[in-house]
């Protein structure tokens, strides 16, 4: 089998105790087998977990579609799905947790859903069977969220997805933020979909976390609140901020103030003024720290793409650059640009890393 041949690039991050990925490669890599698709699993480990990739080591002596990248450190999870992805050499890519979350059916559904159209497919785990304790932190999740999901996603949590490479290419995500990757496509123009499957019977336990998890998850939440509605324009999200506190500090360095000058009562002695004096200097500095903000995305704005063009679209406007171009070199195209000296200074853009760390061990 060529890398021509794969279709499907199913990537596992194994980071965290998973079940048996032996398991899990049989079960969902039969409904693959059975509609005649080619693919290749590629299961990415933190190396204290080396232990359970072990056993995957002896399928693939027997020629098992399965590639491990074992990495050397432990990084963010978005960190091991970019590098799995930009190994990967299926046309599609197909994301699993390690453990179970949907029925293997589910990703056939999926692969079909991209090869429709859509740039990428979440499973959306529906009808929820699964433990009371899951379903409401999904709906809290969601609740925290708000609109910032505009009424299409309703399973941001599940972790099962399929896309086109170019979807974790070109979305700006980092840290956590892979569990949020849906919503982050959507901001970039991707097209996302939501395809119903059915909850797999070895979810049906409900999933329980530290205080610590829950605690990130919500620094997360409010993080991406601010990347996707005010990455733009911080200074209304900061200028909100300081406009609300200096009105507090304001309102009450100015009842201090008439109490002083009418009542005749001493303020230098009360710990309100301080309260005050404090409130109002926090807010003129969000204030100023907004500005700042605002200055750096306008200088940045030009070197910026904020949206993405689809079908005829792309066409039309590659032509309408390319007469640009022509119209402002002028006589210095081609040879007259080479016979005046001038240099092209056209920017070559990078592709994806095709080598591994030093910090990465491959096995094929």
């Amino acid at each position: 089998m060529t890398t021509r041949d794969i279709e499907i690039s199913v990537i596992v991050p194994v980071v965290e105790h998973p079940g048996s990925l032996i398991e899990l490669y049989h079960e969902y890599s039969a409904p693959l087998q059975q509609a005649g698709r080619t693919f290749e699993f590629i299961f990415a480990a933190y190396p204290r977990l080396e232990h359970l990739t072990g056993p995957l080591r002896a399928l693939i002596a027997r020629h098992a579609p399965i590639r491990l990248i074992e990495f050397g450190q432990g990084v963010s999870e978005t960190a091991v799905l970019k590098v799995a992805a930009a190994n990967s050499r299926g046309r599609i890519v197909l994301t699993l947790p390690p453990y179970r979350q949907v029925e293997p059916a589910a990703l056939l559904a999926l692969v079909n859903r991209v090869e429709q159209g859509a740039d990428l497919a979440v499973a959306r785990r529906y009808p929820r069977r699964d433990s009371l304790i899951n379903r409401l932190q999904s709906r809290v999740l969601h609740l925290l969220l708000g609109k910032l999901a505009a009424g299409r996603l309703h399973d941001v949590a599940c972790a099962v997805r399929a896309m086109r490479p170019k979807v974790i290419e070109e979305t700006r995500v980092y840290g956590d933020f892979v569990r949020f990757l849906p919503l982050l496509a959507l901001r970039e123009g991707f097209v996302v979909d939501e395809v119903a499957s059915a909850v797999h019977p070895a979810a049906m336990r409900g999933r329980m976390y530290g205080p610590g998890v829950y605690l990130r998850r919500v620094i997360d939440v409010l993080g991406l609140l601010f990347l996707l509605r005010f990455t733009d324009k911080p200074l209304r999200f900061f200028g909100l901020i300081g406009i609300v506190l200096a009105s507090i500090g304001s309102f009450i360095c100015l009842a201090l103030l008439i109490e002083r000058q009418v009542i005749h009562h001493g303020i230098a002695e009360r710990p309100i003024l301080l309260l005050g004096v404090l409130v109002l200097t926090l807010g003129v500095q969000a204030i100023a720290l907004g500005l700042i903000g605002e200055m750096i995305v306008h200088l940045h704005a030009a070197r910026r793409s904020l949206y993405r063009l689809r079908g005829e679209s792309v066409r039309e406007a590659q032509e309408s650059l390319e007469r640009l171009v022509r119209g402002a070199r002028g006589p210095l195209a081609g040879g007259d640009r080479r016979a005046s000296g001038v240099r092209d200074r056209r920017r070559v853009p990078r592709g994806p890393a095709t080598d591994f760390p030093d910090a990465l061990r491959p096995t094929a």
